[in-house]
């Protein structure tokens, strides 16, 4: 990686144009920027007539937590996840709940230097069977995303997304190919909602999960957060839920979330439990067999279960696990049906445990 200085370096992803603006091509926002000017992003910005990425190296903070968290059920569950991410946000979410990390126009908010070398080295010294790039979307810290799942893979780390998914076709490529397993966030099912409370596109999104089925080996879940009144109606549920099965198949599991009044959405009530339930029933009744609920305690609705029999496969009540229902292939006990995702013989016991931790060198 080219750096013109310790954290800012080169990107590939922009051409010029012929008012003497340079468009940044890494997500479909096509900023276009005149000298000095920053991306909506925050973290990419024109200098010397070419797009950089001015945070490299540079992160809000590390924290070991579970898996479960990002969240992911089907991949390598139980276990630790050292995660981290820097600032700014290429989507302009109202209802955005890390909006003191992913809306900061403050470079105090970098206050951790961490090499992608380093990264990996302290994963592996802290027992984290993966590195989480999240908090913000790793999306507009490609380069470092990249070299750090790179430097991940050579100690046996796995490198997980988790991402709204809005980037464009060409670097779509490069960042899903360094990676091992990704959450999306599929925010709605509707244009205008994008339109309004995120500032995007939904097909770019759809984009991105129709290339991590059918032209990647990544491991992938989705995540969408139910706010009420915006898109929570059965007709969108059923909309999306079908979209889903006929796009993706019926073994991608699909998170429904619980909102909470935030940043510039504080007049939204939060959502109720049963609109959750709700979801999860119309989404399992399309044919979809791993639908959870988060952000609420519901032990039935967050924990797998085979799909062949019924058989309990993996309890969850919260982040801890209970009872454990996989052979050491990763198949129900009763019956022998393969539960998709990436299992170990057994589960790990990290349990519900975030542990911010200080990670830093000085070569970052």
């Amino acid at each position: 990686m080219q750096k013109d200085s310790d954290f800012t370096v080169k990107t590939k992803y922009w051409h010029g144009l012929e008012d003497g603006r340079v468009q940044c091509d890494l997500c479909p926002r096509f900023c276009k920027l005149k000298e000095g000017q920053r991306g909506l992003c925050f973290v990419r910005a024109n200098q010397d007539n070419q797009i950089v990425l001015t945070t490299y190296g540079r992160s809000s903070g590390f924290c070991i937590d579970p898996i479960e968290k990002k969240p992911l059920n089907h991949f390598l569950p139980g276990t630790p996840v050292l995660s981290f991410g820097t600032a700014g946000c290429n989507l302009a979410c109202k209802f955005c709940q890390n909006w003191d990390i992913s809306k900061s126009r403050e470079i105090d908010t970098l206050a951790s230097k961490a090499s992608p070398q380093t990264i990996a080295e302290q994963a592996k010294k802290l027992n984290c069977r993966s590195v989480a790039y999240t908090y913000n979307d790793p999306v507009i810290f490609h380069e470092y995303a990249i070299d750090v799942a790179a430097a991940c893979r050579e100690l046996g780390i796995k490198s997980v997304a988790v991402s709204a998914g809005y980037i464009c076709d060409e670097p779509r490529i490069e960042f899903f190919n360094a990676m091992d397993a990704a959450n999306i966030d599929l925010k709605a099912f509707t244009e205008e909602f994008y339109h309004k409370l995120t500032g995007a596109h939904l097909q770019p999104v759809l984009d991105t999960l129709l290339y991590l089925k059918h032209e990647t080996r990544v491991w992938f879940e989705i995540t969408t957060l139910l706010i009420p009144g915006h898109n929570d109606s059965d007709a969108e549920l059923q909309e999306m839920s079908e979209w889903i099965m006929q796009n993706l198949g019926p073994d991608v599991p699909l998170h429904f979330s619980a909102f909470h009044p935030d940043w510039k959405m504080l007049d939204v009530p939060s959502t109720p439990a049963a609109t959750l339930s709700r979801a999860r029933e119309i989404a399992m009744r399309t044919g979809l067999r791993y639908v959870y609920t988060g952000n609420v305690h519901d032990k039935a609705g967050s924990s797998s279960y085979c799909h062949q029999c019924g058989h309990l496969l993996i309890e969850r009540d919260w982040y801890e696990l209970g009872q454990w229902g996989l052979d050491a292939n990763g198949c129900c006990e009763n019956c022998g049906t393969y539960l998709p995702g990436m299992f170990e013989a057994k589960a790990g016991n990290w349990g519900a445990r975030r542990s911010p931790v200080f990670i830093s060198d000085k070569s970052a």
